[in-house]
């Protein structure tokens, strides 16, 4: 059975440095973190839209489904974050990312019940901080990411680098612009111990979002996502009536609140429940342009290790003096 131990993998218990993002209804459920899980890599459910009773049925059902390591994606902010960390803190999920806020609200009292805690960062100076309370490691955030990209729009090649370089000691895992086995490859390569991968697995069987919204990345290039909503929550979605009607507002200098009225209006729940593809937030990143195929996610996962395979190979590796890469398996 294939491996890639790197400090992520030891870190998290892994076979493979493959992890799904936590995505707002398309994990919202155990159905796709179980086949990521069971395939070698971390499945992550998204608790940020849940409620609390959901959430619980959800985890078990996780819990029960595979013997993996699997994680869970708290997004700080959310209503009613403290009583979501009680209900995990009783569930003592093997691993815990959390954003938008500060890890020491939470990581001492999941480190005392074994969870593992990674803590998402968009900048040196918040990875520097998040290692200096102690995290276990961090999930680094470039600006190709769909849903919420970093404000300073750092790409994620630089942005993994500088977090490399600023916390050489901490396991980074890298998010933004990786669909493939050669980004994983490229990820590595910079120092991260793995990739996380968001619109890849939206185009999955197991994805609990609406067809719609499945068709419309799979129909999507490179080119096609817009940032929008400064000032109001940045986000990176595919281009549509949204997108286009907020890139309006901001060219012209628009008033916050008018802004505001229309970014609020639209709902990523809409576009992922409802497929209201048009006037919806159909967040995806601009891997979307790299993904040509709803699968399943454990193949998904077995691509994955078999274009690593294929872009280690056009490497010159035996070129320079003792490099060394083990693929196991």
């Amino acid at each position: 059975m294939t491996s890639i131990p790197t400090p992520v993998t030891r870190l998290l218990g892994t076979r493979l440095p493959v992890v799904q993002a936590g995505m707002s209804w398309a994990s919202s459920s155990s159905a796709l973190p179980v086949a990521v899980s069971r395939a070698g890599g971390l499945g992550v459910v998204a608790a940020g839209p849940m409620r609390l009773d959901d959430l619980a049925r959800v985890l078990d059902e996780t819990a029960a489904g595979t013997d993996r390591p699997w994680g869970v994606n708290l997004p700080l902010y959310r209503a009613g974050a403290d009583d979501v960390i009680d209900l995990l803190l009783a569930r003592r999920p093997p691993v815990l990312i959390a954003s938008q806020g500060g890890p020491r609200r939470y990581l001492r009292r999941f480190q005392d019940v074994g969870t593992v805690c990674l803590h998402v960062v968009a900048g040196v100076e918040h990875a520097r901080k998040a290692a200096d309370a102690g995290v276990d490691g961090l999930v680094v955030v470039g600006a190709e990411a769909g849903g919420h990209p970093p404000p300073g729009m750092v790409t994620t090649q630089v942005l993994v680098r500088a977090v490399v370089s600023a916390v050489p000691d901490l396991p980074v895992i890298a998010s933004g612009g990786v669909a493939d086995g050669a980004g994983l490859a490229a990820m590595l390569a910079l120092g991260a111990g793995a990739a996380q991968f968001g619109t890849r697995f939206l185009a999955t069987d197991e994805a609990t979002v609406h067809a719609d919204y499945k068709a419309a990345v799979l129909a999507a290039g490179v080119e096609d996502t817009r940032t929008v909503g400064r000032g109001l929550g940045l986000v990176r979605a595919l281009d549509n009536d949204f997108t286009a009607r907020m890139q309006r507002l901001e060219e012209s200098g628009a008033e916050l609140d008018v802004r505001r009225e229309a970014f609020v209006a639209a709902s990523l729940k809409d576009a992922a429940l409802h497929g209201l593809i048009g006037e919806g937030k159909v967040e995806a990143g601009q891997s979307a342009g790299l993904v040509d195929a709803v699968l399943p996610a454990a193949e998904v996962v077995e691509r994955i290790v078999a274009e690593y395979r294929t872009a280690l190979g056009r490497l010159p590796l035996p070129q320079v003096t003792g490099a060394r890469h083990v693929v196991a398996g």
